[in-house]
């Protein structure tokens, strides 16, 4: 899940020159690349964020910045995308989506008499990784024996880094206080984090999900069909244009019957006919 964070703090004495051009200049790189839409209103999001990689490189200027960012191939490009947004997650988040899956998708096929036993679900902006891990519990709580089956959870984000602490695996203990203490001591290990009291996923979830890099701006590299795909406060700051055809693309790896759910902030209305809503923020391709 990509978004910006908000700050209503009053603007301080700038370190940096930061003009009109500066500001265009990089929200257009950042909607072009990330399909953000960043409003006036966030202006001093993106002086303080880009700032601190002013400090990191040792950099004069905006312009200096801008030059770097010329080379759309090079390091400092993923950590300009890394920087100008953040990732607000956590464990079985808007949990009636999670109970849907296991209700609706896993244990009618489950008492199906043995057919259909393939499951393909995308996070789409997992950020840090808690909601397929969230996932993979359900699953694995659902399908106690779940030999003869084949389950993949796809988990894409575009920003690097909380995709790498996603495939890790380990979460500082702070983190699962909002998960039960049965689930804690079947699905994690106690580990530590920079000296500090964590855990670490266990295999049988580890082994059920793929965590990639992927901008939901380009070409989508995998076929489907999907049965369900997690896009949830991801295009909460995206124009309309660019949800329709987000969700237009995403239509076209699922069949009808398919699931698709939003976060508790978004709807299709007015974006998508593909999808009809019938739960909350719960859609079914048509």
């Amino acid at each position: 899940m990509i978004r910006p964070q908000f700050d209503n703090s009053v603007p301080k004495a700038r370190e940096f020159a930061f003009s009109d051009d500066d500001f265009d200049a990089l929200r257009t790189l950042v909607k072009a690349h990330t399909g953000i839409n960043l409003t006036p209103q966030k202006r001093e999001l993106v002086y303080g964020r880009i700032s601190r990689r002013l400090r990191a490189l040792d950099l004069r200027s905006f312009r200096d910045y801008r030059q770097l960012l010329s080379d759309e191939s090079g390091t400092e490009f993923a950590e300009f995308c890394n920087a100008i947004t953040t990732n607000l997650t956590s464990f079985f988040r808007e949990s009636h989506h999670f109970d849907y899956v296991r209700d609706h998708i896993l244990v009618p096929r489950l008492n199906d008499g043995g057919n259909a036993r393939r499951v393909r679900i995308w996070c789409a902006g997992c950020s840090s990784g808690e909601e397929p891990y969230s996932l993979a519990m359900t699953i694995r709580e659902t399908l106690p024996d779940a030999s003869g089956w084949d389950i993949r959870i796809l988990a894409t984000d575009l920003d690097s880094d909380v995709l790498a602490r996603g495939e890790r695996g380990i979460y500082p203990a702070e983190r699962l206080r909002e998960v039960s203490p049965a689930r804690v001591n079947r699905f994690f290990r106690q580990t530590t984090l920079n000296g500090q009291p964590a855990y670490a996923a266990a295999p049988e979830l580890r082994k059920l999900i793929t965590f990639k890099q992927l901008n939901l701006m380009t070409e989508f590299p995998m076929r489907g069909p999907l049965d369900a795909i997690f896009c949830r406060n991801v295009v909460i700051y995206f124009d309309k244009d660019t949800q329709r055809d987000l969700f237009a693309r995403m239509a076209q790896l699922q069949q009808p019957g398919a699931i698709l759910f939003l976060g508790h902030s978004e709807s299709l209305f007015k974006v998508s006919t593909d999808y009809a809503l019938i739960g909350k923020t719960i859609y079914r391709r048509v």
